[in-house]
Parts: C-alpha cells; sequence; structure tokens
C-alpha cells in the first residue's frame, strides 16, 4: 500500500491569500501536481493539519475540491493549531473525508487531535489517549501509523520545540507497550525530520507552502522547496519512506521575517 502525507497547507478563506508572500493555494497546486506525476497509483492521502490559516468553512471545502481536481483517492485529516476541529469533524462527511481511523491492508493509520483551542502548543486529550489504546488493544494483527499534527519529540529548533506535545511522555508510555506500532508521524514543523525511538520511526513532513529553516533557535524561513511525504507499507510491516520537493519554482517569499 502507498500513502502519501501532506501537511501544513494554509489556506485562507479566500483564494490565493498569502503567508509570509506565498500564495498557499499555488503551492499545494504545486506540490499535488508534482504528486499526480510521481506517484501514479497511490492509496492514500492523509493531511496532517494547519489545512487552514484559520479554521473557516471555505477553508476546508477549497481544500477539498483542489485535491479533488488531482485525485480520486479517498482523503483523510486531523486538526493542527490553525484549525477549526470542529468544523472540520462537522464537514468531513459532506465533503467525503474519511475518519480518523484509516485501513490500508495490513496498516492501520490512527489519526489523533493533538490541537488545544486558542494555544500554538500540541496536548492529547484523555479521549484521544483513551481510543488509540482501544485500536491498539483491539488491532493487535495490525501494523499501526500513528499521525497527529503537532511535533511528540523535539526537532532541534528552540523557538518551535516549546510547542511540543506537552504530554507525550503519556502517548510513548502507551506506544511502548505495543510491538505492531511503526510510525509516528506529523506536521507543524514545516521541516523533513527522522528519528528512531525504541524501534519506532519519528517522521515530520515537509508544509506544502512555507520551510522552516531546521536547528535554528529563532523564527527562521527556508529556501527548500515545498513538498510532500510518501510511504510504501509492505505486508509483513516493512516500509519505505522519502520526502519530495517541488523543483523549478520561483516563489515569492519573506525570507527576513521574524514570525507569521
Amino acid at each position: 500500500m502507498r500513502l502519501i502525507q501532506i501537511t501544513d497547507c494554509h489556506l485562507g478563506p479566500q483564494k490565493s491569500e498569502t503567508l509570509l508572500g506565498l500564495d498557499t493555494d499555488q503551492s499545494l497546486e504545486d506540490v499535488l501536481q508534482l504528486i499526480q506525476q510521481a506517484e501514479p497509483s497511490f492509496d492514500h492521502l492523509l493531511c496532517t493539519g494547519d489545512v487552514a490559516s484559520a479554521g473557516h468553512i471555505d477553508c476546508y471545502t477549497r481544500y477539498e475540491q483542489i485535491a479533488r481536481r488531482y485525485f480520486s483517492q479517498p482523503l483523510s485529516w486531523l486538526a493542527g493549531n490553525h484549525d477549526d476541529a470542529d468544523i472540520m469533524e462537522s464537514s468531513q462527511d459532506s465533503l467525503n473525508i474519511q475518519g480518523r481511523l484509516v485501513e490500508l491492508g495490513n496498516w492501520l493509520i490512527v489519526l489523533l487531535d493533538s490541537s488545544v483551542p486558542g494555544q500554538v502548543y500540541g496536548q492529547l486529550a484523555a479521549s484521544e489517549l483513551d481510543y488509540l489504546e482501544h485500536i491498539l488493544d483491539t488491532h493487535r494483527d495490525k501494523h499501526i501509523i500513528v499521525s497527529m499534527h503537532h511535533q511528540p519529540v523535539p526537532v532541534g529548533s528552540v523557538w518551535i520545540d516549546q510547542y511540543v506535545v506537552r504530554n507525550a511522555d503519556t502517548l510513548f508510555q502507551l506506544t511502548d507497550s505495543y510491538t505492531n506500532v511503526k510510525i509516528i508521524t506529523w506536521g507543524h514543523v514545516h521541516q523533513e525530520f527522522q528519528a528512531t525511538r525504541n524501534g519506532v520511526e519519528l517522521l515530520a513532513t515537509p508544509s506544502t507552502c512555507v520551510q522552516f529553516k531546521p536547528l535554528c533557535d529563532d523564527f527562521t524561513v527556508d529556501t527548500l522547496m515545498p513538498g510532500y511525504r510518501w510511504f510504501e507499507l509492505n505486508d509483513d510491516g516493512s516500509f519505505a519512506t522519502g520526502v519530495a520537493r517541488v523543483t523549478g519554482k520561483n516563489y515569492v517569499i519573506d525570507y527576513k521575517s521574524a514570525g507569521y
């Protein structure tokens, strides 16, 4: 099975709104065009949060419309700190967005909401952890991908690592108890990151818009292009993954910005 992950689209309520000067509709379309060209056959498209720059139904409707111009494959999403989780949940049926558990052959993707209303940092509510425990307990025969918006471990950039999942230790206590958890993946950090913890691959995926430069103490915009992450998921629980980025574009971006 082949899974495609995108994240942090930051669409505004109106078409062609910008983030640090970048037209986020255009950069999303550029990434989707790249996926269309590079991934002739995949099974599912997952967006790990910050679909919107500020939660508004028009952002989510337009996201679905843009994605459907390129793909007929199933879509799923989860909320980021810029999203409105309630709007996303109430609109997903009408927009034909899949629920919080995605089955791909011998694999299950569990979508967790790490967003906290009005806050930038991440936190997993007790109900989210209970849901994950239930899934892990009742699907011991499946290989598990846990996905969320916020990073559960520091990625090495001080300014954004203050917004990690604050109760990540509780998450790891849970996942450590199950040998079938293979991958934990997230967005939020607008950069590529890869590490291994207790045999579980920890992965961050680049944004479809502006990129943040890795290993910086202060907010720093990177010159790398928007991109996505692909997963090749094998029946035996082995997998491969990588990142692909847009090429041949010259975006107008405010690289000197101190934040957004």
